[in-house]
């Protein structure tokens, strides 16, 4: 994600940090080189020159040009001017309490995601503990009743619909038919016990006056608590200006971001909260359902300038490693007991954390410096490596040793590689189990490390140093 402005800001914070001391010369060709990229971003032009001049104004003081290390506080400095241009900081949705009802009414053009957006967000809700119910006032779109029903199973969250209020609507806007879907849901949600109610509601192609008459009849009746605009941020400034619009007429508190993930430029997130004073509250980063974050400006803004996202890398892997598999895991590598079948099982566990793309997003010092192709690549051979293990037998798995020339040929006809490749990956595994034994030599060390990281609190993740050498700043956060 943010492919494009991520490798131009990686190269600024570069050459930033190498140098001794800053210039107002030195000021200006970086904030040229800010500017330029922004703009490459589809970054709305009005917050581009505030962007500027702010940043200008704050990196021309004496307290940066004089620092111990000028370079590093301009890069804090660039840091916390995207972060306060995305947003400041997360915005958590304004809930009521598990014994009444909240309502979050979604709006949106076609095409923009609504119906997978609200799935999502039903999850993430369930998860937490919340008991939404997912209402299909879309009457218009063909299917979408339908899709939202087959998305709610899917979760296993309920989905109110009205089959009679499909044929009364006839395909065509009607404030009433609408109200009296959304009317029923809060009435099943109250018999029900469920306390999130999440509308699916109506879009078109564009925005027009009989869909904006009946999202102001639903907001009117239904007094929601979130009424979020669910866009695609892959269109630029054109999100921007729908937001702009159904501000106007409804009211938005707040906006999710889908195809988060495809969106290579950033235009839409990098104006969205200067131009609207409305927040980003989640990103849609894939097609699944997992895929789906809370949006945190401060740690965006550290992918930007490549210096990833330790935090959510740590959330992520707390959220998809089951610890007691993760225990055993260590245990085995401890006494050199590691087999192909581990390797196996590591590889889903990997994989269950989304793709190499997301992880290298948040790895500092990696995002933006690897191509599309490589990436690609990489991950083409971790399907082949998976391939081959899953041609071998259980007790091949279990023991490489046996894996003669003759299963060799079985392994790689199986899985459609060479015995060329099946070779390298037991060479690579041997190597591995090498490298793990030399490791469990130092036991104490090893101990003393697993148990300084499990103590570890989330501030003191957010301020541990980087690998490679790389430093932030004092103070400064992902």
């Amino acid at each position: 994600m943010l492919e494009k402005i991520t490798g131009t800001f990686s190269s600024i914070v570069k050459t930033l940090s190498g140098k001794s001391s800053i210039t107002e010369k030195n000021i200006e060709e970086t904030v040229e080189q800010i500017k330029m990229a922004l703009l490459e971003a589809d970054v709305n032009l009005r917050v581009v020159r505030r962007f500027v001049n702010s940043t200008i104004e704050e990196a021309k003081g004496e307290k940066v040009l004089k620092a111990v290390d000028p370079g590093q506080q301009f890069v804090k400095i660039i840091h916390d001017k995207l972060t306060a241009m995305l947003g400041d900081k997360k915005t958590d949705l304004a809930l009521k309490g598990p014994d009444t009802q909240s309502v979050i009414l979604l709006l949106g053009l076609q095409g923009a995601g609504k119906t997978t957006a609200a799935h999502k967000l039903a999850a993430k809700l369930k998860k937490d503990g919340r008991r939404p119910l997912l209402v299909a006032c879309d009457l218009v779109r063909p299917a979408a009743v339908e899709q939202l029903c087959v998305l709610g199973q899917k979760i296993d969250v309920p989905v109110y619909k009205d089959d009679q209020a499909l044929a009364d609507a006839a395909g065509k806007a009607n404030p009433k038919v609408a109200l009296r879907v959304a009317n029923g849901a809060l009435t099943y949600a109250k018999k029900n016990g469920l306390d999130t109610v999440i509308i699916d509601t109506a879009g078109r192609l564009q925005i027009d006056g009989d869909m904006m008459e009946e999202l102001v009849q639903l907001k009117k009746e239904m007094n929601p608590v979130e009424t979020v605009l669910v866009a695609d941020a892959m269109t630029g400034q054109n999100a921007v200006d729908i937001a702009k619009s159904f501000d106007e007429q409804l009211g938005l508190t707040g906006v999710i971001l889908t195809k988060f993930d495809s969106d290579a430029r950033g235009g839409a997130a990098l104006s969205l909260k200067s131009i609207t004073e409305k927040p980003i509250l989640f990103i849609g980063t894939g097609e699944k359902t997992e895929d789906f974050e809370q949006f945190h400006p401060e740690r965006i803004a550290g992918r930007i300038l490549g210096m990833g996202d330790i935090v959510s890398l740590v959330e992520k892997a707390q959220e998809t490693v089951d610890q007691e598999q993760a225990l055993k895991m260590q245990k085995k590598m401890q006494r050199n007991e590691f087999t192909l079948q581990d390797m196996l099982e590591q590889f889903e566990q990997v994989e269950k954390m989304g793709s190499m793309s997301k992880i290298i997003d948040m790895m500092p010092g990696l995002a933006g410096q690897i191509s599309e192709a490589q990436l690609g690549q990489g991950q083409e051979a971790i399907k082949h490596q998976k391939a081959i293990i899953q041609s071998m037998t259980y007790k091949e798995r279990l023991n490489h040793l046996i894996i003669g020339p003759a299963r060799r040929k079985r392994i790689a006809k199986g899985s459609g590689t060479s015995v060329q490749e099946v070779n390298k990956l037991i060479k690579q595994f041997e190597k591995t189990k090498l490298t793990m034994k030399k490791l469990s030599r130092n036991r104490g060390a090893q101990a003393k490390m697993m148990n300084q990281l499990a103590g570890m609190d989330m501030s003191q993740l957010q301020n541990m140093k980087l690998p490679g050498g790389m430093q932030l700043p004092k103070g400064f956060h992902f």
